[in-house]
């Protein structure tokens, strides 16, 4: 496994993330296809063997169901101070008023209550989950610079938005001296690659770490694009993300996989290692193969030729995954 410095900081995290929506009770939440804490214990315990030591979670996965799993997964597979433990905040977690946002009532309610469910007394990365527009900027970094300063986050970070919004938001940490976003969590992979026209580049240019969420395009891109899976069937979210035209895409890295004689998640995955400023994509695994396929991933070089020939299908799309 390969390390590398998250942006321009000093933390170091692994190549890959691992992404732990995939964990937690299916009762819980709205995820019914994740997997309870039995099945999900073993993945991490061999995403950890692995070297992964990146883990990301969010208080709304589960119904907290997944941060609790994973804390206690942490807490028996490894040691606190060997993981990079990221979560998140933004999401409705009850009812009623100040339940969800970026307040600092609800910040300040939030990583408490993440913070017993992981069982640790601070996190390595707190993310905002999405952009609140009914809260003022200032006063969400206001809050999350206190959460820093009272120990409870090493670091900050954001996740899909507008690029106007994150550099609105670098700025106005800058002019007040609170602490800056260090990352960017953000939705890009072969069949979504809108990011590349703004995000990216202010990343590149502003030395944050981008780590995107959905890689493989919610499965998508590692089978033939009319097969099926029980996650693929029930996930409403993801049947809004992507297209038709998007099946030239998906028969490309199918025609480069048979090609090369590698599963078709490792051309996915090399093709997103290999964007500039990409720091750790976040990979969900549900089957241990899933895991082994990300590593290998890492040592897979596509020629310029390749790049061309998965990237010239591309048809734009409408910008999705920010609410």
């Amino acid at each position: 496994m390969d390390y590398v410095k998250l942006g321009n900081t000093g933390l170091e995290v692994s190549r890959l993330c691992l992404g732990c929506m995939t964990f937690g009770e299916p009762d819980r939440g709205n995820h019914v296809w994740t997997l309870p804490e039995d099945q999900s214990r073993p993945l991490i315990r061999q995403a950890i063997e692995l070297g992964i030591n990146f883990l990301d979670t969010a208080n709304v996965y589960s119904d907290g169901s997944s941060e609790e799993i994973v804390g206690r997964a942490i807490r028996d597979f490894s040691r606190r101070e060997e993981i990079v433990l990221a979560t998140k905040v933004h999401g409705r977690m009850r009812p009623g008023p100040n339940g969800g946002g970026l307040s600092r009532k609800a910040i300040f309610a939030e990583i408490d209550a993440s913070l017993i469910r992981l069982g640790t007394d601070y996190v390595d990365l707190y993310q905002i989950h999405r952009w609140d527009p009914s809260t003022p900027i200032e006063e969400t970094l206001e809050a999350l610079h206190d959460v820093v300063k009272a120990g409870k986050a090493r670091y900050i970070g954001a996740s899909s938005m507008p690029a106007w919004h994150m550099m609105k938001a670098l700025f106005t940490a800058r002019l007040n001296g609170w602490t800056r976003f260090v990352s960017m969590q953000n939705h890009l992979n072969l069949l979504y690659r809108e990011e590349e026209r703004e995000m990216l580049p202010l990343c590149l240019d502003q030395g944050i770490g981008v780590i995107p969420w959905s890689p493989l395009a919610r499965g998508r891109l590692a089978r033939a694009w009319d097969e099926s899976t029980h996650r693929a069937e029930t996930d409403a979210f993801g049947k809004t993300l992507y297209v038709e035209a998007d099946r030239a895409v998906v028969d490309a890295v199918g025609a480069i996989a048979a090609k090369r004689g590698v599963p078709r998640a490792q051309v996915a995955l090399a093709w997103l290692c290999a964007k500039p400023g990409v720091t750790a994509p976040i990979i969900g695994a549900s089957k241990p193969g899933h895991l082994t396929d990300a590593v290998a991933a890492l040592e897979l070089r596509l020629t310029a030729e390749e790049i061309a020939w998965l990237e010239e299908p591309y048809v734009p799309h409408r910008v999705a995954g920010f609410s």
